[in-house]
């Protein structure tokens, strides 16, 4: 039912929670232009903001699997060839 769903399962703490300690919120306020990655971020002020701004939410997301394929990418330079 979900298979086609990559963050099925995946909360968006979850997801914000793995970006900031992977990157940093420099980083994420770098790749999504959003104050509340910016100005004193925290989880729980940028998971309000985030759940209430379907746009931010949704870049959030994209930029999430985006770094997810490319650690993908990363940890086997050949892709889904070599596996």
């Amino acid at each position: 039912m979900h298979a086609n769903d990559p963050l099925h399962g995946v909360t968006l703490e979850r997801l914000l929670t793995d970006m900031v300690e992977q990157h940093g919120w420099a980083f994420l306020a770098q790749r999504v232009n959003i104050n509340c990655f910016k100005s004193d971020p925290s989880i729980k002020s940028s998971l309000k903001f985030l759940r209430r701004t379907p746009w931010a939410r949704q870049q959030v997301e994209d930029l999430y699997l985006s770094l997810m394929e490319e650690g993908k990418n990363e940890a086997n330079p050949w892709g889904k060839w070599g596996e």
